[in-house]
């Protein structure tokens, strides 16, 4: 396993929570959803994250867009698709040259969004928010382009510390391959951003953070979840559900129930990393099948 967050003293500082939800707004808030104008399609962006053991964590998100690719479909291949890795998706942005071809047929259009700080830890156990909407023209997108402005801060025992980003840095561009969005309906794709905590805040020194975002790209339809409830609540537990190719996390809520989602379709174990004085445990052989949710038995902690 990867981290044993509780136990083990890590530089990066783990797991942000996800409980209710924050707001963003759409370029549409009528009742019935408008037709999708000739010759574009409609881009939805959710967003989640992985916990953390943090009282928050404020990210100042000001502007959403997506590079799409004109002169490709859909469903056309990426060349670059075999070299693509998870935790490569993301990274902050740097101006790349393009040849004359690509320059033409590529172009980056805004989605619609609420400007503001959104609380990260506000999401857990399957409960996402709508970040960014909107209609661009029809092609491929390749890349979606996040703009953070400079109120970003994590509290932590009720002390509120700036976060920093490395070098001033503002922006964050994530790969995205043409077959990761679900498709609610012709024209109309959905895709969500799980901003990784655990991996995207480092504790450089004491009472001092930077932020250094990684953010994975899942779908409801493509990856599977595991739920279920750990008593009892005060045991403080820490969810880690792994195999040999990832790990994600999850704390529980009130009343001790807890959701992981994202997984890729496989087996998996699930270790409680429990607390004060209670024994840890572990559930192996736990499968995950693709658009499906795996519900666990009630985990009844011992002392």
């Amino acid at each position: 396993m990867k981290n044993m967050f509780r136990k083990m003293g890590l530089p990066v500082l783990l797991l942000g929570a996800l409980s209710i939800i924050i707001y963003a707004c759409s370029k549409n808030n009528s009742a019935e959803p408008e037709a999708i104008p000739e010759g574009q399609q409609r881009v939805n962006l959710m967003l989640t994250d992985d916990p953390g053991l943090f009282d928050q964590v404020l990210i100042d998100i000001q502007k959403v867009e997506v590079l799409v690719d004109t002169c490709a479909g859909r469903g056309d291949d990426d060349d670059d698709d075999d070299r693509w890795d998870d935790r490569d998706r993301c990274g902050w942005w740097e101006d790349r040259r393009h040849d004359d071809d690509d320059e033409e047929c590529e172009m980056w259009d805004s989605l619609g969004i609420r400007p503001g700080v959104y609380d990260l830890l506000a999401l857990r156990n399957g409960v996402d928010t709508s970040l960014a909407t909107g209609n661009v023209p029809q092609g491929r997108i390749e890349k979606i382009r996040i703009t953070l402005g400079p109120n970003n801060s994590l509290v932590k025992d009720s002390i509120s510390y700036p976060l920093k980003s490395i070098n001033g840095q503002v922006k964050i561009v994530i790969k995205v391959r043409h077959n990761e969005w679900d498709e609610i309906s012709p024209d109309n794709l959905q895709l969500w951003l799980d901003f990784d905590v655990q991996r995207s805040i480092i504790q450089v020194s004491r009472g001092r953070f930077i932020l250094k975002p990684v953010i994975h790209v899942w779908t409801v339809r493509q990856t599977g979840a595991v739920s279920g409830k750990v008593l009892p609540k005060d045991a403080e537990s820490v969810i880690t559900v792994y195999n040999s190719l990832d790990s994600l996390y999850a704390l529980p809520g009130r009343h001790g129930e807890f959701k992981v989602r994202g997984l890729k379709p496989g087996t998996y174990s699930v270790f409680v990393n429990a607390g004060n004085g209670y024994n840890d445990t572990t559930l192996t052989d736990v499968e995950v099948e693709r658009g499906r949710e795996t519900k666990l038995p009630t985990i009844t902690l011992s002392n």
